[in-house]
């Protein structure tokens, strides 16, 4: 048998060849293609690079269309999502519910009847705005989503910072001298609700008309994914919405805060200060968690933010009161009411 004169085998394809330095041509070895490189040939001495839409396979011989991510309502994670956005906002539409039936009692009375009533329908609009972040996103839901979620929520937040009010100047106005029984009434409330929810409707009209979210197609956050998320078009603008927000979140928590000792009746700013601790809390964790997170998990992060902030206020405002409506309809009097 006459013997072989070579040096190296040929390199398959999904390989290139690289000559040894100081060696005879025939002598190579053979590399694997970089992920995104594939080469098609045997002894290629070259790979080619995939199009921008697509990627290399597992053998690195054949470029494959890159595959798209979103959340989806398909996928688990964004059916578990959505599932709980549908079944959370039924728990404010029927504590509503419950306040316009038992609305002539003591506890629905106390603090603006009106103001808790409409704070409810927020809370509603909050948990059914999560809806919006699921999906493919498109030009009509990028527009949409922040500057829902920034409104409703403003609305949320300036309807607590309300209450908060009025149980100082309720509480204030019970004395002789005092200059605050003006104020007593449902005008202020709905004044400081019109005024601060106005404004943020101003910041992201502002936004929307200056440089609004679009939807664009990421292919650099993961390589091999192409990754169809809103661009919000300008960073500033949307924390400014979200820092608008968070200033209203903080001044109700102060002021409840400080009202937390009031007695009889007032005692309701204890529940507004938890509130608003729970409702800070988790919106200082997230701004971490969102820099952080990538694709469909960085919208899953800011979904969860708001079901969890709205169920904070949610269970610390209005489960007390449900529960005196419902299980102890004993102490739903004037007389204890007042203390």
């Amino acid at each position: 048998q006459i013997p072989r004169s070579v040096c190296s085998e040929s390199c398959p394809p999904g390989y290139r060849k690289a000559v040894r330095q100081g060696e005879p041509i025939c002598c190579f070895d053979c590399i694997q293609c970089s992920e995104g490189e594939i080469s098609n040939q045997t002894d290629s001495s070259d790979c080619l690079e995939c199009p921008y839409d697509h990627w290399s396979n597992d053998r690195r011989d054949k470029c494959i269309p890159k595959p798209i991510e979103f959340l989806s309502y398909k996928e688990l994670l964004g059916a578990i999502l959505s599932s709980i956005s549908l079944f959370s906002s039924l728990i404010p539409a029927v504590i509503l519910c419950t306040f316009i039936r038992y609305r002539n009692t003591p506890i629905v009375k106390a603090n603006n009847r009106e103001l808790s009533y409409v704070l409810l329908l927020a809370l509603v609009l909050c948990f059914l705005c999560c809806l919006i972040f699921i999906g493919q996103p498109m030009v009509v839901t990028c527009i949409l989503r922040q500057a829902v979620f920034g409104i409703v929520f403003a609305l949320c937040v300036t309807c607590v910072l309300a209450k908060t009010i009025m149980v100082v100047i309720a509480f204030k106005a019970t004395n002789p001298d005092s200059n605050l029984k003006k104020w007593v009434g449902p005008k202020l409330p709905n004044t400081i609700v019109f005024v601060c929810t106005l404004l943020q409707v101003i910041i992201c009209i502002a936004w929307l008309s200056s440089s609004p979210p679009f939807p664009e197609q990421n292919m650099k956050s993961e390589p091999g994914k192409i990754i169809i998320e809103c661009n919000e078009g300008s960073t500033v603008a949307f924390w400014c919405m979200l820092g608008y927000m968070g200033l209203l979140a903080i001044i109700s928590f102060i002021v409840a805060f400080l009202a937390r000792s009031l007695p009889g009746s007032f005692n309701e700013a204890k529940f507004i200060t938890f509130s608003m601790l729970v409702f800070v809390c988790v919106w200082l964790s997230f701004i971490p968690a969102y820099l952080s997170t990538k694709g469909k998990y960085m919208v899953a992060v800011e979904i969860f933010a708001i079901l969890a902030s709205s169920a904070g206020l949610l269970a610390c405002i209005f489960f007390p009161k449900c529960y005196i409506i419902l299980l102890r309809p004993d102490i739903n009097t004037r007389e204890n009411l007042i203390g």
